[in-house]
């Protein structure tokens, strides 16, 4: 920090400033995690300065003897842990990855079948505000009254949009998935089986939740910063869908990992980041070890007695609990809503997101729900015990959300407790 502290002091201190509000404070945004400091080091690490554009020996520059190392291993260690036959590590993020899969895998105009926004979907996925709306035809199911996936409604819609990929998962469902249904639902229609998985990569990884590409799927898109722990950027997985295994196809629908590289390169991007794949090799290299295992169980434990907690102070939570690392209140039955929460929280030092519920009667911006995980506090070493101390601030604060003196208060007591846990690298 000193180089950056002697040429641009405005940016260190904006630097430390964000330092002293992450140790101080406590992150429970479900998109949010802490990378190691080995992580970290790799993405500061000389090779920012390298440009690389292509692939491991198929590279349109020279000096690529070591990018070439690095891209191999962040590629052979995401084909181990995700069983899959193909992985591109090059997608700069989750949309960028999502935009890349569609482009090699469909036509502008054809249909997509996806989960509508509200129940629990990503922006990417569709959504009437993105590019990506304009270019394909999206279709959506829903959830039924109990939160869970309406696969009558999904079968249904299938067979009368005859839609050339079926999406599974999403940024805001608490429960498991039963990919199964998923895949017979596809393969009746001739759809694409994808599924995004950037929430529950990590857990996936550490072999705790169902894997989509040992059920059938034919692709799978993760980020890698949410549970997985590692850089912003995303990972691109798939099967060689061949008849005969000896021989792989030529360039058609089957050939999906062929197809995946063309669109990420060159259709969609240049050069990528060599130092953010070296992270990314790194991050997997832990994701293997018994430590990350230990976090990711540890990170479900969690999950589950925070929704314990939170029903048992009276909270109503979407699909009645959590399945997984997620945990969803409805607040629609209430004087408050997402919006208030989330700032309400944030005046005690708890970062959280504002979240949409199903069929949300609110608009966007102030949607009904407030979405809630401990991943990245799991990281800093949070179990059950302090789980419920997490809870108790909460509560206080919601209870209290217009008595600046009480918030203060619980300000202090949650400046405290997180300085108990250690950011790490910081």
């Amino acid at each position: 920090m000193s180089f950056i502290e002697t040429i641009d002091p405005e940016i260190y201190a904006s630097i430390l400033a964000e330092q002293k509000r992450q140790s101080e404070g406590m992150e429970l945004i479900a998109s949010e995690n802490y990378q190691s400091p080995a992580v970290l080091e790799a993405q500061s690490s000389v090779f920012a300065n390298k440009y690389s554009e292509g692939f491991p020996g198929r590279r349109y520059y020279g000096g690529q003897d070591n990018t070439d190392v690095i891209e191999q291993l962040a590629i052979d260690r995401a084909k181990e842990i995700f069983h899959a036959d193909h992985a591109n590590v090059q997608a700069l993020s989750g949309a960028a990855a999502n935009l890349c899969i569609y482009s090699a895998l469909l036509n502008p105009g054809d249909c997509i079948l996806w989960m509508d926004l509200t129940h629990g979907w990503h922006l990417t996925h569709g959504a009437p505000v993105t590019f990506f709306s304009k270019i394909f035809n999206f279709q959506r199911y829903k959830t039924k009254a109990d939160g869970t996936i309406d696969f009558d409604q999904v079968r249904t819609l299938a067979h009368e949009f005859k839609p050339k990929m079926i999406l599974a998962w999403f940024s805001a469902y608490p429960r498991e998935l039963d990919y199964e249904k998923f895949v017979a639902i596809a393969n009746e229609v001739g759809a694409i089986a994808f599924a995004d998985v950037s929430h529950i990569g990590g857990f996936i990884a550490a072999g705790l939740l169902k894997n989509p590409l040992d059920y059938g799927f034919h692709i799978m898109m993760t980020t890698t910063h949410k549970s997985l722990r590692g850089p912003r950027w995303a990972l691109i997985l798939s099967k060689w869908i061949v008849s005969n295994p000896l021989k792989k196809p030529e360039d058609t629908i089957e050939n999906i990992p062929t197809r995946i590289d063309r669109a990420v390169f060159p259709w969609m991007q240049g050069g990528p980041h060599m130092n953010t794949i070296a992270a990314i090799a790194v991050a997997l290299h832990e994701a293997q070890t018994p430590a990350f295992k230990a976090y990711a169980e540890q990170s479900l434990k969690n999950a589950q007695v925070l929704a314990k907690e939170l029903l048992t102070l009276n909270y109503k939570l979407v699909t009645g609990g959590t399945e997984n690392h997620m945990v969803i209140i409805d607040f629609s039955w209430t004087e408050l809503d997402g919006s208030v929460a989330e700032k309400t929280l944030d005046k005690i030092g708890i970062s959280t997101s504002k979240s949409t519920i199903p069929d949300d009667p609110n608009p966007p911006f102030r949607p009904s729900g407030l979405r809630i995980w401990l991943p990245a506090m799991t990281t800093r070493g949070v179990k059950e015990a302090e789980v419920k101390h997490i809870v108790q601030f909460m509560d206080q604060a919601f209870k209290n959300k217009d008595n600046e003196e009480t918030l203060a208060e619980l300000r202090n007591k949650v400046r405290e407790f997180s300085l108990s846990f250690p950011v790490p690298g910081v």
